[in-house]
C-alpha cells in the first residue's frame, strides 16, 4: 500500500493543507498499519483488507500497551485513508466502516501558577541575543496561548507590533489574529532591535525566531531551552511545550474571560476542546477551598 499511502499524504498536503506535524503523524500511523498487514496478516493488496484485519491491528496496539488516545488517533488515520482510497476508486470497499472509536480518558492539563509563570518568564534576564530571544518567546507564548509549532513558524511579517497583534497560522493552515499585551510587545521589540540582528549573522531569513546558526529555531530547540529555564526557575512540575498554552487559557478563565473568546485565541475548532480548561479552574478552586477554608 506504499503508493496509496504516498498519494493520500500528497492529498493531505495539497487539498487539505494540513500542517507538517499532522502529515508526519498520519504517515507514521499508516506505515505501521501497512507493515502489520503485510508481515502479520500477510495481506498484499488493499482489496484484501477486512474489518477483522483492522480490528486485529487495533487489538495489537492495545496489547502493546498503547493508550486509548493513541488507538483513537490510529483509527482516525486508518478511516481517513480508506475513505480516500474508496473515493479515488483505488479500492472497491471501505473496511473501516462501523469501527467505533474508543472513548479516551481525558486528562486535565497541567498548568503553572501565576508565581511559577513569573519565575519562568524572569529566567532569561541578560541582555545578550539569546536571553532577548528566549524572553521574547516565553512572553509571546504566555501572552497569546500559541502552540510551539505556531511560535517557531512565525515570520517577520506576522508580527504587527505597532497595532498590537500577531498573525498566527494554526492547524489546517487557518489564520487567526491574537492580541498582544504590553510586556510581550516590549520583549519582542527589544529582541528585534538588537538580538535578532546579531543571530541573523548578516542573513535575511523570514523566520522571527532564529537559532545560533541564524536559521529558523526548531520545536526541539525551543523544548531544550524551556527545560533549561524551568530548572533555573526551580519548577518541579513536569513541563511540556504546551504548558504555557494551558496556563494562558486557565488563567484567562480564572479571571473571568469569555469561553468563546478563549476558544478563538487558542484556535480550537470545537468549543468542547476549550471547555476542559473550565474543569481545570474548578479543580483549582476546590484545592484552594480545601487548603484555606477553616471548616473544609
Amino acid at each position: 500500500m506504499n503508493d496509496q499511502i504516498q498519494d493520500f499524504l500528497q492529498y493531505l498536503v495539497v487539498e487539505r493543507g494540513l500542517s507538517r506535524n499532522t502529515i508526519e503523524s498520519y504517515k507514521r500511523d499508516l506505515t505501521q498499519y501497512s507493515h502489520y498487514l503485510l508481515n502479520v496478516d500477510q495481506l498484499v493488496s488493499a482489496e484484501e483488507i477486512s474489518r477483522n484485519s483492522i480490528m486485529s491491528y487495533l487489538h495489537h496496539l492495545k496489547d502493546g500497551g498503547k493508550a486509548s488516545s493513541t488507538v483513537a488517533r490510529n483509527i482516525a488515520s486508518i478511516r481517513s485513508f480508506h475513505q480516500f482510497m474508496l473515493r479515488e476508486k483505488m479500492c472497491s470497499h471501505d473496511p473501516s466502516v462501523h469501527i467505533e472509536t474508543p472513548k479516551s480518558d481525558r486528562k486535565l492539563p497541567k498548568v503553572l501558577s501565576t508565581e511559577e509563570v513569573e519565575a519562568l518568564l524572569d529566567g532569561p534576564s541578560g541582555n545578550d541575543a539569546f536571553s532577548q530571544r528566549d524572553k521574547a518567546m516565553l512572553e509571546l507564548l504566555y501572552a497569546t496561548g500559541m502552540r510551539v509549532s505556531e511560535l517557531v513558524d512565525l515570520n517577520m511579517s506576522d508580527a504587527h507590533l505597532e497595532m498590537g497583534f500577531i498573525m498566527c497560522r494554526g492547524k489546517g493552515n487557518k489564520e487567526r489574529i491574537i492580541p498582544l499585551g504590553k510586556m510581550a510587545k516590549n520583549s519582542v521589540e527589544k529582541y528585534l532591535d538588537s538580538g535578532r540582528m546579531e543571530l541573523g549573522r548578516g542573513k535575511r531569513p523570514d523566520a522571527l525566531f532564529l537559532n545560533h546558526h541564524g536559521n529558523r529555531l526548531s520545536r526541539q530547540g525551543f523544548w531544550k531551552i524551556l527545560k533549561q529555564l524551568a530548572r533555573k526557575a526551580n519548577i518541579q512540575k513536569d513541563l511540556t511545550p504546551h504548558t504555557l498554552r494551558h496556563s494562558f487559557a486557565t488563567h484567562l478563565l480564572e479571571n473571568g474571560a469569555d469561553l468563546r473568546a478563549v476558544q478563538e485565541m487558542l484556535g480550537h475548532a470545537d468549543i468542547s476542546t476549550t471547555q476542559i480548561y473550565t474543569h481545570v479552574t474548578k479543580t483549582r478552586l476546590k484545592d484552594v477551598y480545601t487548603a484555606f477554608h477553616p471548616r473544609a
